[in-house]
């Protein structure tokens, strides 16, 4: 069953219906589901599919494209084995040919960036099939790769055969927490919004790793299971996923473990210096492909807007991995994510963890706060503080059209939060150095993001002027 994606498959039924061609390319990072959407949704309209293979040489790709076509054919045009792509390709449009004219003809190569490797010459002899026939004979070709900044610099911004050619593309990404509940509803798996939470901090909303969850385990227990005992799927999964995605993954995986050590973000200069990384045009080639695929995000600091922007680590299964699956005293030990409730690390993740939560869910915060339909912005704001104020940090802000600025505070607790007197005083000393020191004109406001609410929230409206609960995280927007 396919959970959510209604956008996505919306895109793919309309194509496979239209009065024209369609070209329609398809990117995201491993295991969120970009085949599963493709196939779900088309079904039985493919014509023709055949899958790239890692590190397979060009005649080994063109050996399976032979076996696949010949498997769709019948052997009904006397298939010979070709020898490069442009003969593929002309096999392939002397089959399709054979189909009925007035049906759209679906064609779809999945893991396209193994496909088309330096020399194989697959994505000129595309270009060539798409201009020369296929866009003018009721044709809808679908590309799809997890490499995404592969598929945005070749296929995208395709400076030959293929430049501006795509029709609609689709950028695939991780569940929401919505759907990521609907999805363990589905699997008849039985977990409260807090516990479903817990899951979506350790794995993220990749549907791949949420299939691997029992019904008859606890969340606790199933991610004891995948991440921590001796043969877990998901305890080799970390080196698996960026040697799959990334030439010379190395250096991506050094810039994911030194955003992993620092929660607020690094500068591109601190990022270089903690890995040792030229800052030049290669690591600004392994940042933009780490955001492309969902690994990081950039954004600048509340009051900075040319220079100073900040990188953050958003995947959260890699950050899960870094500092709690790889630590080796925990490993191969039966109950270890129970373990790590009481440990001062594994609340220092959670709060980094549901901190990212947020950020993935701003459009639903924004719903909550009803400024959805106002501009606004999502920032941080740091201020290392002077003679007149100490210092203080904002992890979450929004900057609001309406002359509102919400200062959030993130909280994930167990229980509705109590707030106390020390840490009303402290809220109201915040909101008064970031007026100060900002000078700006605006009302702020300070929300209170967390769990299951705030005890007595009426009291406490002098100081905190929203709350967003966990109820708020799921809704769909």
């Amino acid at each position: 069953m396919l959970i959510g994606r209604k956008e996505q498959q919306a895109i793919l039924k309309e194509a496979l219906t239209s009065y024209k061609s369609e070209f329609i390319v398809v990117y995201g990072r491993r295991r969120v589901g970009k085949t599963f959407l493709i196939k779900s949704t088309l079904r039985e309209n493919i014509d023709f599919e055949l899958t790239g293979t890692q590190d397979g040489s060009r005649k080994d790709q063109l050996a399976n494209f032979t076996d696949k076509l010949s498997e769709y054919n019948f052997g009904n045009i006397g298939l010979e084995k070709p020898k490069n792509w442009r003969t593929a390709f002309s096999l392939l449009k002397k089959y399709l040919k054979t189909l009925d004219k007035d049906k759209k003809k679906v064609v779809f190569f999945d893991e396209l960036p193994w496909l088309a490797t330096h020399k194989s010459k697959f994505l000129g002899s595309l270009g060539y099939f798409w201009n020369d026939w296929a866009a003018y004979n009721n044709v809808l070709l679908i590309v799809c790769g997890s490499a995404a900044s592969w598929m945005i610099k070749h296929v995208l911004n395709n400076k030959g055969g293929l430049h501006n050619r795509a029709t609609q593309y689709i950028p695939l990404q991780p569940f929401t927490l919505s759907e990521t509940d609907e999805l363990l509803k589905a699997k008849k798996i039985k977990a409260n919004y807090y516990q479903v939470v817990q899951v979506y901090m350790a794995l993220g909303g990749i549907p791949y790793y949420l299939e691997l969850l029992k019904a008859n385990q606890s969340i606790a227990q199933n991610i004891d299971r995948l991440c921590f005992d001796e043969n877990g799927f998901l305890r080799g999964e970390f080196d698996r996923l960026f040697k799959s995605l990334f030439e010379k993954s190395e250096k991506h995986v050094a810039v994911v473990k030194a955003l992993a050590s620092k929660w607020k973000g690094m500068t591109r200069t601190e990022i270089a210096k903690a890995t040792s990384l030229s800052n030049s045009g290669s690591l600004t080639r392994t940042l933009k492909e780490l955001e492309k695929s969902a690994f990081i995000q950039s954004y600048f600091p509340f009051g900075k807007k040319k220079k100073g922007s900040l990188f953050r680590l958003t995947d959260n299964f890699s950050l899960f991995y870094l500092k709690m699956i790889s630590n080796r005293s925990l490993q191969n030990q039966k109950g270890a994510f129970l373990k790590l409730f009481n440990d001062q690390s594994f609340r220092v993740w959670c709060g980094y963890a549901f901190e990212n939560v947020c950020l993935i869910h701003s459009r639903q915060i924004a719903k909550a706060l009803g400024i959805a339909s106002i501009l606004h912005e999502f920032s941080s704001f740091q201020f290392t503080g002077n003679e007149d104020y100490p210092g203080i940090q904002v992890d979450l802000l929004i900057d609001r059209a309406d002359a509102v600025i919400n200062l959030c505070e993130v909280k994930f607790y167990n229980a509705p939060y109590r707030l106390t007197s020390n840490y009303k005083n402290t809220l109201i000393e915040r909101a008064n150095i970031f007026a100060a020191v900002t000078k700006s004109k605006k009302s702020i406001f300070t929300t209170l993001i967390t769990t299951y609410g705030l005890i007595n929230a009426n009291e406490h409206l002098d100081v905190i002027q929203n709350v967003v609960t966990l109820e708020d995280l799921f809704q769909t927007v």
